[in-house]
């Protein structure tokens, strides 16, 4: 065969073209490349450079993975340089036998993308096998009478190559009386005949040696011999003589055993014993499937035929007298085809995963088509069952490829069972199926969904820190880490300082939490955006509003506004006309509370009264009202106990104290007020206690000097004390707005005025809305005690001026209205 780079370079002589017209005519080849190489190449000889001839480049190949799918090893694919190798031993006689066109064909694969290229290989024959006889002798009784020109039949030989390689003639060895002629059977196979050329006379030579020979059309020759006895028997008998020197027919393979496939006839013109003809197969050990009846001529079948084995059967039948004359006919079977072979399917390449984001006609799937049948019986038509989004594409002869012909959601439909069908074009048709299961790979290509589009969570006050107050819950249908959520918290209306301090979120569970108590006084209500982000690259998010309403608690009892106590602790007083009428409006007792709602939904209740007939209380406006008229017996100074209570559970309550003094003018009032005694000073006792240590250590003198400075500062307290009371005197400062309260608890907003002269404050309640006619003008000392002014028709420029006393009978006045 030559060196193995003789073998290389003529491997490669014939496809150098080919990767040039390929790429003119790309489309049209329709990614097909076809080589050819001699048969009985060594394994590891270069076919041709695959890659290059499917436009890859060197270093596309490790991401490409090209490689060669098919049943049997051929062909490999070299990784590093991307020539396509002989795998195994390449023997075109085993391959295809007598065909005489041998090709290979296969599918080259490449990956990333998925492709299918169709490659065909052509094994040309070389001359490799020698003709061989199937027997090395053989016997041949010619009788002397035989006349010139008859011919017999010789065995034949069998050479497995094809073409010019094929057995091509035979030779004999030279002789006088015998020459040779070469028959050619419809297979185009040939056979030699003996042809008698001299008369033969048993008493000259009884028998002859003759040498055949066959030679086949290689170059080398190669050839093979064999022996031929002839035997030259008495002239006193004639040959048999068939009644045809071939004879064909053709038979279905599904013929049972036993079955009569044709008779074959022969004559002798002799008579007895000489007349009696036997037939026989001139190789009866080579013919297996047939029986011939020697005696009938009449050739039956032995066992099964099978067309996709062999096609055609040539047998050579002898004829013998009883005289040992022979003559020979050639028999020709011809096996019918009949659609008895299923279609089958050889999965050559099929993914194990498609991902769904797969571009439309990807290829998903290589399969080959066998059907042994041949003609309309071997012609095969695939077919899916089903509606599945993909599709069966022709790639090559008998081969197909299965391709995506729509869109893939691994969400809708995680996984598809594929049947193809193949089916052929006999009568009556067979068909088989074959079903697979593509699996849906996964992408990242669902945000995850919250099961609500908002959320909103009411929380009560004075929850314990670290508390679960709300779970958020997203899904995400996705696989894997495509469809792991993790949850945060991605904006809020708090400072973004402060938000840690008030809640957080699991990242795993979306349970969110509070991270310390919640006041209703001091915060509402909150959002919050929550992101649930799932895994993917690149990841996908989606947010939603998380409202948090903090919920009241009855936590803050009411607290009085009015009446309010004065600096010692002691309530203050109001005035009340003499004859004021019932349902007239002394006072008001003012209350706030922080809560809201119910819990802050005030009531006002009386418990004590000096005199319990003679006011009522507003239980929603704690309005202070006379029920009567004062009564002669009544006392002129009232005291009233009031609650205050909210509406929470349980209820919270404040009380005030109401001294109300009925007098028709202030200076009623004032002579008790000076009265009472001023409360003791804890530190002017302590200073006083000092001088008297100091007076009994020190001397006389610096006792009296001690006494006379005491004494001195008494007597100016007490003219700065009468000094309010004088026109122009008193220092008024301005007015001290007390909190505005907004929630609601307030029928109206008051403006209290208070005026400072030393130790000595009048009060005024101013009302912002406009007063009644019986409403009053309230005015306060220093302690808190508050005196109606004027009524509202009259201007405060007109109230009168009054001399005050020292602060020490104010005092007095005090503790003596008190008791």
């Amino acid at each position: 065969m030559g060196s193995g780079a003789a073998e290389r370079g003529w491997a490669e002589r014939r496809p150098v073209l080919f990767p040039f017209l390929l790429s003119l005519f790309w489309p049209a080849l329709s990614e097909q490349i076809r080589y050819g190489i001699p048969e009985e190449m060594p394994e590891g000889s270069v076919v041709g450079n695959l890659a290059k001839d499917l436009g890859l480049s060197v270093h596309e190949l490790p991401t490409r993975q090209l490689r060669v799918s098919s049943e049997k090893a051929y062909f490999t694919v070299s990784a590093k340089s991307g020539e396509l190798l002989v795998g195994s031993r390449l023997d075109r006689e085993q391959i295809c036998g007598k065909k005489t066109a041998c090709t290979l064909e296969f599918e080259a694969v490449a990956e990333n993308p998925l492709n299918f290229y169709h490659v065909s290989v052509d094994i040309e024959d070389i001359n490799d096998h020698t003709p061989k006889f199937t027997q090395t002798s053989f016997d041949l009784q010619i009788s002397e009478s035989t006349k010139l020109g008859a011919r017999f039949i010789l065995g034949s030989a069998h050479d497995a190559d094809i073409g010019t390689n094929s057995l091509q003639n035979y030779q004999l060895s030279p002789n006088d009386h015998f020459s040779l002629v070469n028959k050619e059977k419809l297979d185009g196979s040939k056979y030699p005949e003996l042809v008698l050329k001299v008369p033969l006379d048993r008493e000259e030579q009884k028998s002859y040696q003759l040498i055949l020979t066959a030679l086949d059309g290689g170059d080398p020759s190669l050839s093979s011999t064999a022996q031929i006895q002839v035997l030259v028997t008495d002239a006193n008998d004639n040959p048999p003589v068939f009644s045809q020197e071939l004879y064909r027919v053709a038979v279905p393979e599904n013929v049972l055993p036993g079955t009569l496939v044709l008779r074959v006839m022969a004559t002798d013109q002799d008579e007895g014993v000489n007349a009696q003809i036997t037939f026989s197969f001139t190789e009866a050990g080579q013919i297996t499937q047939f029986d011939l009846n020697s005696i009938t001529g009449e050739i039956t079948i032995l066992h099964t035929l099978d067309f996709e084995e062999v096609k055609e059967y040539s047998i050579v039948l002898e004829a013998r007298d009883g005289g040992g004359m022979i003559a020979q006919c050639t028999v020709e079977i011809e096996v019918q085809d009949i659609n008895d072979n299923f279609p089958e399917m050889v999965f050559q390449s099929l993914r194990d995963i498609v991902m769904e984001d797969t571009k439309l006609g990807t290829h998903v799937a290589l399969l080959k088509i066998r059907d042994k049948d041949s003609g309309h019986n071997g012609e095969v038509v695939c077919k899916l069952e089903g509606d599945v989004p993909f599709k069966i594409v022709s790639s090559s002869i008998n081969s197909y490829k299965l391709v995506t012909d729509g869109v893939l959601d691994r969400e809708q439909t995680p996984e598809y069972n594929v049947t193809i069908t193949a089916t052929d074009r006999g009568k009556p048709p067979l068909s088989s199926s074959s079903s697979i299961t593509l699996h849906i790979g996964d992408i990242n290509d669902n945000a995850p969904v919250f099961q609500q589009p908002s959320y909103v969570v009411h929380v009560a006050e004075n929850n314990p820190p670290g508390a679960s107050i709300a779970q958020v819950s997203a899904s995400d249908p996705d696989l894997g880490p495509n469809g792991r959520v993790s949850y945060s918290i991605v904006a809020s209306d708090l400072e973004p300082r402060a938000l840690a301090s008030y809640v957080s979120v699991s990242a795993q569970s979306g349970v969110v939490f509070a991270q310390r108590a919640f006041d209703h006084e001091q915060l509402r209500a909150f959002e919050l955006t929550l992101q649930a982000r799932d895994q993917g690259s690149p990841a996908l998010s989606a947010n939603v509003s998380l409202r948090v309403l903090v919920g009241d608690r009855n936590d803050n009892a009411p607290r009085v506004l009015y009446p309010a106590l004065g600096p010692d602790g002691s309530a203050l007083f109001d005035t009340v006309p003499r004859a004021a009428q019932p349902g007239y409006l002394v006072t008001k007792v003012v209350a706030v509370d922080a809560d809201s709602g119910h819990n802050a939904w005030l009531s006002y209740h009386v418990l004590q009264a000096s005199e319990p007939g003679l006011f009522s209380l507003g239980l929603r406006t704690g309005e202070v009202r006379t029920a009567r008229a004062l009564g002669d017996r009544d006392a002129a100074r009232q005291r009233l106990l009031v609650a205050v209570r909210d509406g929470g559970q349980p209820p919270l309550s404040a009380t005030a104290t109401l001294l109300l003094v009925f007098a028709d003018s202030l200076q009623e009032v004032l002579p008790d007020v000076s009265d009472r005694p001023e409360p003791s000073d804890p530190q002017a006792e302590l200073q006083f206690y000092l001088v008297v240590a100091l007076a009994l250590i020190s001397v006389l003198f610096l006792l009296a000097v001690t006494l006379a400075i005491a004494l001195h500062l008494r007597r100016s307290s007490s003219l700065t004390t009468l000094g309010c009371f004088q026109p122009g005197l008193c220092v008024k400062s301005g007015p001290v707005v007390p909190p505005t309260y907004s929630e609601g608890t307030l029928p109206y907003s008051y403006n209290l005025c208070v005026a400072h002269t030393g130790k000595t404050e009048f009060n005024f309640l101013k009302c912002n809305e406009q007063l009644s006619s019986e409403q009053d003008i309230l005015c306060g000392d220093s302690s808190g005690n508050l005196f109606p002014l004027c009524k509202s028709s009259e201007s405060t420029s007109h109230l009168p001026t009054y001399s005050q006393k020292t602060s020490r009978h104010s005092a007095i006045s005090r503790r003596k209205m008190e008791s």
